[in-house]
């Protein structure tokens, strides 16, 4: 039965990165936006987080070479994933070593390992589509528009192979490299 060991071993697997997922997501649905996806994959997690303004309430491009792109999409999406994976990867840790471990690295600045979206259930991932509709509607976007982001989201969860990750192609490659 080795599609019953697959299964089980697909559960005890993460999703992969938060910013892999967020990479194919963005390639699916707004792929003008790749470009500072790629620029932001450079930084930690929390500090996209802290660039692409988390409360939602700016419109505005980046600030940092992004020229006159408005980001939509991403701004949506990271946020989500990354809160989710590090909401789920801490859950069961302390509370107080979780803080003190905040506090530290805000001291020292040091580059986190970057976040992954851990297996999920059925729930967790209707959950992860309701907050990606909300962020949405926190920026404003359509309503067909926040569908479409939420259900790119589910898909790239669902279906994604966490061994092979998203990386961005090369440049100038043919992608039929086949020998």
């Amino acid at each position: 039965m080795a599609a019953s060991t697959s299964d089980v071993s697909r559960r005890d697997r993460p999703n992969g990165l938060v910013r892999d997922v967020v990479r194919a997501v963005v390639a699916d649905v707004a792929p003008d936006e790749l470009p500072v996806v790629d620029g932001l994959r450079l930084f930690d997690d929390a500090t996209v987080v802290r660039r692409l303004g988390g409360s939602g309430e700016r419109r505005e491009p980046l600030g940092f070479g992004a020229g006159e792109i408005v980001l939509l999409v991403t701004p949506v999406v990271w946020p989500v994933l990354n809160e989710l994976g590090q909401r789920l990867v801490t859950r069961t840790a302390d509370a107080a070593e979780q803080g003190a471990g905040t506090v530290f690295r805000r001291l020292f600045r040091r580059q986190q390992a970057p976040v992954e979206v851990p297996p999920l259930t059925r729930e967790q991932i209707a959950e992860v589509r309701q907050l990606v509709l909300a962020a949405a509607d926190k920026r404003q976007l359509s309503r067909r528009r926040a569908e479409e982001i939420a259900d790119a989201v589910v898909a790239e969860l669902a279906l994604a192979d966490p061994s092979e990750p998203h990386t961005p192609p090369a440049v100038g490659g043919s992608g039929e490299g086949r020998g």
